[in-house]
């Protein structure tokens, strides 16, 4: 913001000015009137993010102070868009109540920033995603305690441990973990903070844009009694054991969330710790390729989420999409949640009734979120209401005594029915207080039910009866002074008045118990102190009535939120819709429940892309493929030209695992999975032009995450890669990246490649398995099948699918002609590496026995002894080798 100087403002912008320097980094909404009005570069920036005009209001300094604004009742609509531009807004309301009598000399009311809308902060329905969780993240790296307690992990290298937190305004989440640094683009790939509070030497990579301004850190013992004093209890640690990185950072976020909402925390869950070790890592660059929760386009059409999500409510979709984003590790937890929707698969009517009761289950965790901060709608009341009566219909129906009879309820559904049973007292307390027609907001009255509280009665019966006064006052006026359209107004100004025609008003204006209030060129208005009486008694019930409502209101607002059980049961309605999800995707029969072992097992039978198949036109067919990585065979070169469907295979793979890990059926006939600890997928070209990175310096970058990060229980599924560089820097390169994967990493892999020359490797790398893309050449056309078979290609295709791209033809033939050419070229090169040798047959080299010896050892079947006795013995022959004579 430029900076100007507050000197000689007037009193309203001298209150801008104060309000303003308490958050300069944010858009000051100051509201005057029935607008809220923005000042200097304020409005510069809003009207042009927001297509408003932007003009001026009174001089400061001499200058037309540039000025735009928006209506108060409009709001929510223009803070959506400006938090979607980036921006953060203060907004500042009147804090003081005008008073009658109050003279104009003692200046502009007071205001006051009331709250600071932050794209981590919202709460608003109308400022979030019903289906998507809003995160707002806290990092913090303590470079002296990491140096002083050198935590140190299996290689023996010391770990950098970061702390995080994170917190849902909207629905109470937060949950901690402490984690080393280098898992940090994998936490942020996982959670997609919406905003980000972090040190300065935390490096945020592509979420830079979304970082907060930084606030200064406590002590760490400060930073616990402020958590402990926030949540009223004597210590922290009642919740767990955090350590000193999970408590800063978990601070950073209370006080930020404190700080947004003018000094009041909303309802938060007391923090978790989380452990990342049960959770599948993905990394940012294997979420972007896969089409997780979000396309590459940004959308969520074509995603893995939209394929699979039958939920019926906003919290269902939320923690359908938590689930997906955070597969699990854990067999046993995985395996609780399959026994959840395979029970209610096989009670199919049981499941469709539970599916119809969900439908009427508002979000009761985001109607939570806004009353505990004071922003509590009718609806958000109602909401709780509603949602406690669809808790026991959903309760009763998976209760039934007949249920009994057809096999126990499995572990997760008895956990949801046990929490569905919760705050009967308040549900029928809610039932007598609302009325069942809600208004819109509490100030258009009507919220609470007649006949709930007597003192609020009493003062509508007031007013209503006023107003049956005012109906017969107005017929008795007419008639008394024979003016038969004579009407009773109300006049914000005036008050109740008697309106009658001008041609009326020349005969009663002399009449002594009328006072003529004003006139206009078709209506005069007189008052009488009949009226002015009236006035009185209605607007003091009307007022009072009012008064009394938004206390009753308040009075619920406070029973609702000291329900302890509320969220629990919250949870338990969107774990039911997330299992009913899972049953209605398999009732079809072409999915499976898969079979998940605490092994390297890797069989898929007819496996399917769930997103490319949901994409495909009516009547058209899916081809299936299995996919084996067996122990023995478990790396897979995969050959073949493009659109012959690799990159689906390799996708559809990694997606099986995904959806397998996360507890949900998978698309395909079978599939049995040992658990995978890392996922990484290279599919698809990219490149970072902003930050100077080519395609093949992005492919490379991702290659290395890839070699440092995978170990034996990761799946690994890459494409072409070298294929950024020259032919034969991209043979080298592949050539070593699928030795280093098969024999130093000792993944499960999928190895997707146009130099089919690799297939050669299958002699010398014993788990190394050739496949290829099933091709049918006919008449010199090439008809691609989609099918994954045992083999390699002999060619790539690549004119053949220049043709079918529509390259020109002359341009195809010509192509054609100087790939014979080259080929033949290629042949008869003089010394040609033994991978390109196919006309020329080299002398046998010399025998290499210590060679021979290490390619028959099984290194994944060796016990630690056998390794040792194996490594003595060739460090032996090694040496006896070397005392022997070179051979010529």
């Amino acid at each position: 913001m430029t900076r100007i100087s507050p000197d000689g403002a007037t009193p309203a912008m001298a209150q801008w000015f104060t309000l303003k320097a308490e958050n300069p980094e944010a858009l000051l909404f100051f509201r005057m009137g029935d607008f809220y009005e923005l000042f200097f570069d304020d409005a510069t920036a809003a009207a042009a993010a927001l297509d408003i005009a932007l003009t001026a209001r009174g001089n400061h300094g001499g200058e037309p102070i540039p000025m735009c604004g928006v209506p108060v009742a409009a709001a929510p609509a223009y803070l959506s868009r400006l938090i979607r531009r980036g921006f953060r807004v203060a907004v500042a309301e009147q804090t003081e109540t005008p008073r009658k009598g109050r003279p104009a000399s003692k200046g502009p009311l007071a205001r006051g920033i009331v709250r600071v809308v932050t794209p981590g902060t919202l709460t608003e329905d109308e400022l979030l995603e019903p289906g998507r969780s809003n995160l707002l993240l806290a990092l913090v790296w303590l470079e002296s305690a990491t140096k002083g307690k050198r935590r140190k992990d299996e290689a023996g290298e010391v770990v950098q441990q970061l702390g995080a937190a994170w917190i849902d305004v909207s629905t109470g989440l937060f949950e901690t973990a402490s984690l080393p640094t280098k898992a940090l683009p994998a936490l942020l790939g996982r959670l997609d903070p919406a905003e980000i509070l972090a040190t300065s030497n935390v490096e945020l990579g592509d979420y830079e844009g979304r970082r907060a301004p930084e606030a200064t850190l406590p002590a760490p013992g400060t930073a616990r009694q402020r958590l402990a004093t926030a949540f009223d209890v004597a210590s922290i640690e009642a919740f767990g054991t955090f350590s000193d990185e999970e408590s800063l950072a978990a601070a950073m976020a209370v006080d930020y969330v404190r700080r947004s909402q003018a000094g009041k925390l909303p309802r938060l869950a007391h923090p978790i710790p989380q452990s990342q070790s049960g959770v599948l890592g993905i990394d940012p660059a294997t979420r972007a390729s896969l089409d997780i929760l979000r396309a590459r386009d940004g959308g969520v059409e074509h995603t893995l989420f939209t394929a699979i999500n039958r939920t019926v409510s906003a919290a269902g979709a939320r923690m359908l999409a938590e689930w997906l984003a955070s597969p699990l590790t854990e067999v046993d937890a995985i395996a609780a949640r399959q026994d959840g929707w395979w029970w209610l698969k096989d009670h199919a009517a049981r499941c469709a009734a539970l599916r119809e009761a969900l439908k009427k289950a508002p979000d009761i965790a985001r109607a939570l979120g806004r009353l505990s901060l004071g922003r509590g709608l009718p609806r958000d009341m109602a909401g709780i209401r509603d949602g406690l009566r669809a808790a026991r219909e959903a309760a009763r129906i998976l209760a039934q005594p007949e249920a009994a009879s057809q096999g126990v309820l499995p572990t997760l559904l008895t956990h949801a029915v046990g929490w569905l049973g919760a705050a009967q007292a308040l549900e029928a307390e809610l039932q007598k207080a609302l009325a069942e027609e809600l208004p819109a907001r509490l100030d258009d009255g009507g919220v609470i039910a007649e006949g709930y509280d007597a003192e609020l009665d009493e003062y509508r019966t007031l007013r209503d009866n006023s107003r049956r006064l005012i109906a017969a006052l107005q017929t008795d006026y007419a008639t008394r002074f024979g003016v038969p359209n004579l009407k009773i107004r109300h006049h914000a100004q005036l008050g109740y008045v008697m309106e009658v025609p001008v041609a009326a008003s020349a005969r009663l204006k002399d009449n002594p118990d009328l006072i003529l209030r004003q006139g206009t060129a078709s209506t005069a208005r007189f008052a009488t102190e009949e009226l002015a009486s009236l006035n009185v008694r209605i607007t003091e019930a009307a007022e009072k009535a009012a008064q009394r409502e938004k206390l009753v209101f308040a009075e619920l607002t406070a029973k609702v939120l000291a329900e302890r059980e509320l969220p629990e049961l919250a949870q338990a309605l969107a774990v039911l819709d997330v299992l009913q999800s899972c049953a209605s995707l398999a009732t079809g029969g072409t999915w499976c429940r898969p079979e998940v072992s605490d092994d390297t097992a890797f069989h898929l039978e007819g496996c399917r892309h769930p997103v490319v198949e949901a994409a495909l036109p009516p009547g058209a067919r899916f081809t299936p493929n299995g996919c084996v990585l067996a122990p023995e065979r478990r790396v897979m070169l995969l050959t073949g030209p493009n659109m012959a469907g690799k990159s689906t295979f390799l996708r559809q793979t990694a997606l099986a695992v995904i959806l397998a890990q996360g507890g949900f059926p998978v698309a395909a006939d079978r599939a049995q999975i040992g658990v995978v600890d890392q996922l990484f997928s290279r599919v698809g070209a990219s490149d970072d032009l902003a930050r100077g990175r080519s395609t093949f310096m992005v492919e490379m970058t991702e290659t290395a995450a890839i070699l440092n990060q995978a170990g034996p229980r990761s799946l690994v599924v890459v494409d072409e890669i070298g294929r950024g560089t020259a032919t034969l820097d991209g043979l080298a390169i592949a050539w070593s990246v699928l030795e280093a994967l098969h024999s130093t990493v000792r993944c499960r892999a999928i190895f997707a490649t146009h130099f089919h020359e690799l297939s050669r490797l299958v002699d010398t790398l014993p788990r190394l398995c050739l496949h290829t893309m099933a091709v049918r050449e006919w008449r010199g056309q090439i008809v691609f099948l989609h099918e994954v078979l045992a083999g390699s290609a002999k060619k790539s295709w690549g004119v053949h699918v220049a043709r079918l791209a529509g390259v020109p033809v002359a341009v195809v033939e010509r192509a054609g002609r100087l790939l014979r050419e080259l080929e033949r070229a290629e042949n008869t090169i003089p010394e040609p590496l033994p991978l390109f040798d196919t006309q020329k047959t080299l002398p046998p080299p010399c025998e290499n026995t210590l060679k021979k010896r290490l390619m028959e050892i099984d290194p994944d079947s060796l016990t630690p002894r056998a390794a040792l006795d194996i490594l003595y013995d060739l460090h032996k022959q090694a040496g006896q080798e070397t005392d022997q004579p070179a051979s010529s």
